[in-house]
């Protein structure tokens, strides 16, 4: 791969993993607005924004992140499951050229996210034991009794980089779900019921 191609797939990789929602450390200047019943469009303070799209079935989730100059620097296209949850992704630079396929990992008895695996759409890693095709990263979550998940713990299989270094962010999920109007926050798993009942 030459020099501009790395540079490339680097900066739309720092670019890749825009979490939905901030950490709560900063009052955030971003707020979202709403353009019919099926887009939302995030403002960030930089000035750049993140456009989101469902489809009426709410089984497709596009989220396109544009420069403040109006130029689309990212493009991942979500599908979701009956319950709204992300099972797998493609994501794409500005140019619609797909740099990665993520999947999605939900526990059984529960409904709770518990991996995210991320495979480069441009070059296959195959394990030379298996012969199965290898994640680039895996990002994995554990919860506490109470039901709250752990912040990601991230394993990069790229040899030679941090994770930061090369994905910008800690994991490609949406976060939370932009187009929920409700002030309080649903269950990833509606019978779910809580701990110790």
């Amino acid at each position: 791969m030459n020099t501009l191609a790395i540079r490339k797939t680097l900066v739309a990789a720092a670019g890749l993993l825009t979490v939905v929602c901030c950490s709560a450390k900063e009052p955030s200047k971003e707020f979202m607005e709403v353009d019919g019943p099926n887009v939302r469009i995030m403002r960030h303070e930089d000035g750049s924004s993140t456009r989101f799209t469902r489809t009426p079935d709410n089984r497709t989730l596009t989220k396109r992140k544009f420069s403040a100059n109006g130029v689309l620097t990212m493009l991942t296209i979500y599908r979701m499951d009956a319950n709204g949850n992300p099972v797998s992704c493609k994501i794409h630079d500005g140019n619609n050229d797909l740099l990665y396929k993520v999947s999605y990992g939900y526990r059984k008895t529960d409904g709770q996210l518990v991996e995210e695996r991320m495979f480069d759409a441009r070059v296959k890693r195959m394990d030379p034991n298996s012969g199965v095709e290898m994640p680039i990263q895996r990002i994995c979550y554990v919860y506490d009794a109470q039901g709250n998940r752990s912040a990601p713990i991230v394993i990069n299989l790229l040899p030679g980089k941090m994770f930061e270094e090369v994905f910008g962010e800690k994991s490609t999920a949406p976060g939370a779900d932009p187009f929920n109007t409700s002030p309080k926050s649903q269950p990833v798993n509606p019978s779910a019921k809580p701990v110790g009942r």
